[in-house]
C-alpha cells in the first residue's frame, strides 16, 4: 500500500500503514450519513410517529409502574415494562403502533375512518419479536363504529391474538371456531362493559403475517357486531402485557386501506380545495381552513393532512380534531361536521405559535388526494 502523502516521513513502514488505515476508517465513518436516533417514550399515553405515517403509543392505562416504548425504523420495542397485575383480569397496558385514530390522536395522512361499504381492501402486515419472561398476548386491535369518530371508544373491536403466553385468556367466551385468512382460529366473544368484544385466537404461535383486515371486518358484520354501514377507524398491532414485557417488539409494520375509487378516496370522481386565511402577530396565529368537495362524490370521515412549517405549533382548534400539535398534523371532522357533499365544505381553524418566519403549509390531502388551493 502506497504511504499517504500526508503522513510525515517518520510514519512510513508498518506503523504508517496502520495510522493510515486508522486515517481511512475514521474518514469513511465521518462521511457516512448517521442513522437518527430512536425515540423513547416513557409518558402514560405518549406517542411518536414512524415511517411519516403510523403512530407509536406507550398506552399505559392498567397500571402505575413505568412502562417505556422505543421506535425503531420501522416499529418499536418495549424497553421498560414493570410490575404485573392479576392475570384474571384487564392487562397493564397496549403499547401499539397503529394506523387511524385513536382518543383524537389520527397518524399522519390516514384515509381512516372509512365507510366499510367503500372499502375493498385493508392489507397489513406484522413481524413479532418475542420474550419468555412475561406474560402477554400479540394482537391486532381493529376499531369499528356506526360513526366516524376519532376520539373515545368505539362499539366494537376486534382481537386477533398470534401469541398467547400464560394463564390469560379474550374476554367473553369461546363460540367456536373459524377460518379467517386462509388460517384457523378460535373464536371467542364478549364485551368489557364499554364495547363489544370479537376476538381471534392463533392455536399457535404466528410470527409474522400478512393479511387482510376486510377478512375479520367481514366475520364481525356476519356475526351481527357490525354493520356495512359502520366505519374503520383504526387498525393497531402490539402487545397487551399483565406480567413484565421488557424486550417485547414490533419489528415491522404496515397497513393501508384501499377504497376501490369510492367516495372518500382517490378516484371516483372525488376532488378537493382548500382555502387557508391566517390572522399572524408577533409569535402567534390563527388559522381559519375551509376545505371544499369537488368532486362528484360525497366525502364521509374527512380528513385533512398537511406539514407545518417548523417552528410552528397548534394550541387549541375548533370545528375539528387537529393532531399531532406540530409536524405533520391530520385535522378530522366531528360527529356533527364529518360529511362533505358534493359541490360543499367544511370549515375549521386553530391557533398557533411561531418562532422565525411565519410560513403557510404547502401542500394539503383529503383522505389521501392531494388538494389544489382555492
Amino acid at each position: 500500500m502506497r504511504p499517504s502523502p500526508c503522513l510525515p516521513r517518520v510514519l512510513r513502514g508498518p506503523l504508517g500503514a496502520f495510522v493510515t488505515a486508522l486515517v481511512t476508517v475514521a474518514a469513511l465513518f465521518a462521511a457516512t450519513p448517521q442513522a437518527q436516533a430512536d425515540t423513547t417514550v416513557c409518558e402514560q399515553f405518549g406517542s411518536a410517529v414512524i415511517q411519516g405515517r403510523y403512530v407509536v403509543q406507550n398506552n399505559r392505562w392498567g397500571t402505575n409502574e413505568p412502562q417505556c416504548v422505543t421506535t425503531t425504523g420501522s416499529g418499536f420495542r418495549v424497553s421498560r415494562a414493570d410490575g404485573s397485575v392479576p392475570t384474571n383480569g384487564a392487562p397493564k397496558s397496549y403499547p401499539s403502533v397503529f394506523n387511524g385514530c385513536h382518543y383524537t390522536n389520527c397518524s399522519p395522512g390516514t384515509n381512516l375512518p372509512a365507510q366499510l361499504s367503500r372499502i375493498s381492501s385493508a392489507p397489513s402486515s406484522i413481524s413479532y419479536g418475542y420474550v419468555g419472561d412475561a406474560v402477554y398476548n400479540a394482537s391486532y386491535d381493529i376499531w369499528l363504529d356506526p360513526t366516524p369518530r376519532t376520539d373515545g371508544v368505539n362499539r366494537t373491536e376486534i382481537m386477533i391474538w398470534l401469541n398467547k403466553v400464560g394463564p390469560i385468556q379474550p374476554i367473553g367466551s369461546q363460540v367456536g371456531t373459524a377460518t379467517v385468512g386462509g388460517r384457523s382460529w378460535q373464536v371467542w366473544q364478549g364485551g368489557n362493559g364499554t364495547n363489544d368484544v370479537l376476538s381471534f385466537v392463533a392455536p399457535s404461535t404466528i410470527g409474522s403475517w400478512s393479511f387482510d383486515v376486510m377478512d375479520f371486518v367481514r366475520q364481525a358484520v356476519s356475526r351481527g357486531m357490525a354493520q356495512n354501514t359502520w366505519y374503520l377507524t383504526s387498525v393497531q398491532a402490539g402487545f397487551e402485557p399483565w406480567q413484565n414485557g421488557t424486550g417485547l417488539s414490533v419489528n415491522s409494520f404496515s397497513s393501508s386501506v384501499e377504497t376501490g375509487g369510492g367516495p372518500g378516496g382517490p378516484g371516483g370522481g372525488s376532488g378537493c380545495a382548500v382555502s387557508y386565511a391566517t390572522n399572524v402577530w408577533p409569535g402567534g396565529f390563527t388559522a381559519n381552513v375551509t376545505v371544499s368537495n369537488t368532486g362528484s362524490s360525497p366525502v364521509d370521515g374527512w380528513r385533512l393532512a398537511f406539514t407545518l412549517p417548523s417552528g410552528q405549533q397548534i394550541t387549541g382548534a375548533w370545528s375539528a380534531s387537529v393532531s399531532p400539535s406540530s409536524g405533520s398534523v391530520t385535522a378530522s371532522g366531528l360527529a356533527h361536521n364529518a360529511s362533505i357533499s358534493p359541490g360543499g365544505s367544511q370549515t375549521f381553524g386553530f391557533q398557533g405559535t411561531y418562532s422565525g418566519a411565519f410560513a403557510s403549509p404547502g401542500a394539503f390531502s383529503l383522505n389521501g388526494t392531494a388538494c389544489t388551493r382555492a
